[in-house]
C-alpha cells in the first residue's frame, strides 16, 4: 500500500509545512510505504515563468479589455505597461530567491532590472520620514539581503496581477481563504468547486496527474492547516477523483481540526471519503488498518465518513473510539523531508524588521518540543481542543537524536520549534543537551514570557543557538492580563524580553486590541507601553491582531464571565470559529486598530519615537495614564536583580 501525503496551495514558500513530513516519517516507521508531494510550492513556481507570464497576460488583456488606462488597478497598470520587463525579469528573480544566481543581486539593487509596481510604494512612503531607508536597513555591503527585498516587491506585485486579473482565489499564503474560513454553508465552495476551473486550478490539475502517474497510490491523504488551503485542498481531491473514482482520499489538519467539528453536509464528501480530527497518527494508521481489511469501520478514531440512516438518506457519521489512544510523542518519529522539493524553496524578505522576515526567510526544519501547551489556560485561546489541551512532552535526548536526523537528512541546521508554547523546563534541559552533545543548530520558536527566562537562562538559550523568540505581551494592560488568565504582567514582560535581547536573540511580541471590556484609554495605555518597550530594545518585532472570540475558547464557551453577549449564530454545516459578539463598553476599535498599527509600522522602522500618541489616530484620544520611566524602571530592577 502506498500512500501519497500533499499539502495543498497555498502555505509558506520558504519552507515546507511539516505536517506531511511528520505523518510521512511516522507511517514508515510503522512499515508503510509513504511519500510526500508539496504542490503548494510547484504551483506558484509553475506561474512564476515566462510562458506562464504570457498566459496571464492575455487573461488580463480579456479582462480588462474595456477598461481605460486611468481605470486599471496600479499593479495591472504597470504590468501591462512594463510586460516585456516583467517576461524578462520573472525567471532570474525566482532563481535568485532560491538562492541558485546570488550574482543577480547587484543587477537587483540597481533598480534599474527589476519593474517596479505597487508593492514598491512601501519604499517610498519610508523614505518620505527617515532617508535611505534601504541605506540604513542595510548600509553598503548588505547587497544579497536588499536585493532580496526588492525581489519579494517584485514577487508580490505579480501576485496582485494574478489576484486581479485572472484568479481572485489566488494568494501567496491565503489561497481562496475567504472561502472557507469560518463559513458555516458549504455553499460558496462547493459552487466555486463546481464552476469553471481557474488559470492556477487548471495548473494544480496538471501537477497531480504528474504525482498520481509517478507514485502510483493506494491512498492520496490531504493536510489543511489553514482556511486557505481548503479549496486547493478539494481541488485535489477533484482531480484525483476525476482520474480514479475508487482512490480513498483522506483529509485532516489544523482548519479541520478547528472550524470542522460541527461538519453535516454530505456534498464534501464528493470530494473526499474521510475526514479526521485533531492528531493524525492514530486515526490515519487506522483508516490504512481498515483500507488492509484488519479493521472495521466502526473502530476508526475520531474519523468523518458518509453514512445512511434507516430510511436510506446519507448523513455525516463522527467515529469517535476512545478505546486506542493516540500515540505518545516518544513514538511519533522524526520528520522525513524526501519527496520534497528542498532546493525549489524562496528566502524572501517582506520586511526590513530583521526578525519579522524569519517567518518568510530560510529554510527551517520544523520540529515539536511537546504536543499542546503546558499552560492551557489562557481565555481567548482554544483550550478545549486537542492540539492545545492535551500536553506530552518527548524528552531532550529523543529531540537532540531527532535534530541529529533531520541534519543529516536536509544539510539544514536551522530548526523552527512550532509549540504553541515551548515549556522553560524542556527548553532549557534541550539547551543543555544540544552543548554537551556539541550539537550546533539555529533555532526560533515560541514561548510564554514567564519570569523564571531569566537573564542567565537567555544566555544558555542563547549559547544552544537560539536566535530569537516570539511570545503574547497581548493587550500590555496588566488588568486586562489577569481577565484572560495569560499569567504574566507587564513589567515582567519587559524584563524577560529585556533579558532575551541582551543575550542577543530576537523577540518579537504578540499584541491584541479589542478584548471585551477593553477600553480605549487601556489602547492608549498599551501603545505607551510598547513605544516604552522598543525604545528600550525589549523586542524588535511585533504585530497587532483584533481579538476575535472563537467558539471553542472560555469566552466563546462561557461569554458572560467576560462581560460580552455573542451574536446569534446561523445553522452550521460547515465551518465555524470566529463568533460576532457584542461589547457594552463601545469602544471604537477600528479607529484604534488603524493608529496602533500605524505606530508600530514605524516603531519597527525606528521612526517616530518622540511622536506623541495621538499623532497615529485620526481623532482625539486620551492621553496616556503611564508613568513615562515605567518600564526602563522595570528594566533597571531586572540589573539589580542580576
Amino acid at each position: 500500500m502506498t500512500v501519497l501525503l500533499m499539502t495543498p496551495p497555498m502555505t509558506q514558500l520558504n519552507t515546507p509545512y511539516p505536517a506531511t513530513a511528520y505523518l510521512t516519517g511516522f507511517l514508515r516507521s510503522r512499515g508503510y510505504d509513504a511519500v510526500q508531494r508539496d504542490p503548494a510550492i510547484e504551483l506558484f513556481l509553475e506561474m512564476m515563468t515566462a510562458p506562464a507570464l504570457d498566459i496571464i497576460r492575455q487573461h488580463v488583456e480579456d479582462n480588462f479589455e474595456s477598461f481605460d488606462d486611468d481605470e486599471l488597478p496600479d499593479a495591472i497598470y504597470t504590468f501591462l505597461a512594463e510586460f516585456d520587463r516583467y517576461r524578462l525579469a520573472v525567471e532570474p528573480a525566482i532563481r535568485f530567491l532560491q538562492s541558485k544566481d546570488p550574482s543577480l543581486a547587484l543587477r537587483i539593487i540597481s533598480r534599474r532590472f527589476l519593474p517596479e509596481g505597487p508593492a514598491f510604494d512601501t519604499i517610498e512612503q519610508m523614505e518620505s520620514v527617515s532617508g535611505d531607508v534601504l541605506k540604513s536597513a542595510f548600509g553598503t555591503l548588505g547587497v544579497q539581503d536588499q536585493a532580496k527585498y526588492l525581489a519579494t516587491l517584485f514577487i508580490n506585485d505579480l501576485s496582485a496581477v494574478i489576484t486581479q486579473g485572472v484568479d481572485p482565489y489566488f494568494e501567496v499564503s491565503r489561497y481562496g481563504e475567504r472561502l472557507a474560513a469560518a463559513n458555516p454553508s458549504f455553499d460558496n465552495l462547493y459552487d466555486t468547486l463546481m464552476g469553471e476551473p481557474s488559470f492556477s486550478s487548471e495548473i494544480l490539475e496538471q501537477l497531480i496527474e504528474q504525482y498520481l502517474e509517478e507514485t502510483q497510490p493506494s491512498v492520496v491523504a490531504l493536510t489543511v492547516p489553514f482556511p486557505g488551503n481548503m479549496l486547493g485542498a478539494l481541488r485535489i481531491a477533484q482531480t484525483c477523483k476525476a482520474i480514479n473514482p475508487e482512490l480513498p482520499i483522506v483529509m485532516g489538519g489544523g482548519f479541520v481540526n478547528t472550524e470542522l467539528r460541527a461538519l453535516k453536509d454530505p456534498r464534501i464528501f464528493e470530494f473526499v471519503d474521510f475526514i479526521c480530527l485533531d492528531d493524525g497518527e492514530r486515526p490515519f494508521m487506522t483508516l490504512l488498518e481498515f483500507f488492509d481489511g484488519k479493521r472495521e469501520i466502526d473502530e476508526l478514531v475520531r474519523t468523518y465518513f458518509l453514512a445512511e440512516n434507516d430510511q436510506g438518506e446519507p448523513y455525516v457519521h463522527l467515529n469517535q473510539n476512545t478505546e486506542l489512544h493516540d500515540i505518545p510523542q516518544t513514538d511519533v518519529g522524526a520528520p522525513v523531508y524526501d519527496g520534497l522539493p528542498l532546493t525549489e524553496y524562496l528566502s524572501l524578505c517582506e520586511m526590513l524588521n530583521p526578525m519579522h522576515r524569519i517567518w518568510s526567510d530560510g529554510r527551517w526544519n520544523k520540529l515539536t518540543i511537546a504536543h499542546g501547551c503546558y499552560w492551557r489556560k489562557c481565555s481567548f485561546c482554544d483550550v478545549s481542543l486537542d492540539y492545545i489541551d492535551r500536553y506530552d512532552a518527548a524528552g531532550a535526548d529523543i529531540l537532540v537524536d531527532r535534530i541529529e536526523a533531520l541534519i543529516a537528512e536536509t544539510g539544514q541546521t536551522g530548526f523552527h520549534f512550532v509549540d504553541e508554547a515551548a515549556p522553560p523546563k524542556a527548553l532549557f534541559a534541550l539547551a543543555n543537551r544540544l552543548i554537551e552533545r556539541g550539537v550546533v543548530i539555529s533555532w526560533w520558536g515560541n514561548i510564554r514570557f514567564e519570569k523564571t527566562f531569566t537573564p542567565k537562562r537567555c544566555q544558555l538559550l542563547a549559547d544552544s543557538g537560539c536566535i530569537a523568540v516570539s511570545g503574547g505581551l497581548e493587550v500590555a494592560s496588566d488588568r486586562l492580563l489577569k481577565l484572560m488568565k495569560k499569567g504574566v504582567s507587564v513589567e515582567q514582560v519587559a524584563r524577560v524580553t529585556k533579558g532575551f535581547s541582551e543575550a542577543g536573540v530576537m523577540v518579537h511580541a504578540y499584541l491584541m486590541y479589542g478584548f471585551p471590556t477593553q477600553t480605549e484609554q487601556e489602547s492608549i495605555d498599551a501603545l505607551e507601553m510598547v513605544r516604552q518597550m522598543m525604545q528600550q530594545g525589549c523586542f524588535q518585532s511585533a504585530f497587532w491582531h483584533r481579538f476575535a472570540a472563537t467558539v471553542h475558547s472560555p469566552i466563546g464557551l462561557h461569554p458572560e464571565e467576560y462581560g460580552i453577549t455573542l451574536a446569534e449564530r446561523p445553522e452550521i454545516l460547515f465551518a465555524e470559529n470566529d463568533v460576532d459578539f457584542t461589547d457594552p463598553t463601545g469602544t471604537d476599535h477600528d479607529m484604534l486598530g488603524e493608529g496602533l498599527r500605524k505606530a508600530l509600522y514605524n516603531y519597527m522602522h525606528g521612526i517616530g519615537f518622540d511622536r506623541p500618541m495621538s499623532f497615529w489616530f485620526e481623532r482625539p484620544v486620551a492621553r496616556t495614564t503611564m508613568k513615562k520611566d515605567l518600564i526602563s524602571n522595570a528594566i533597571h530592577n531586572l540589573i539589580a536583580m542580576g
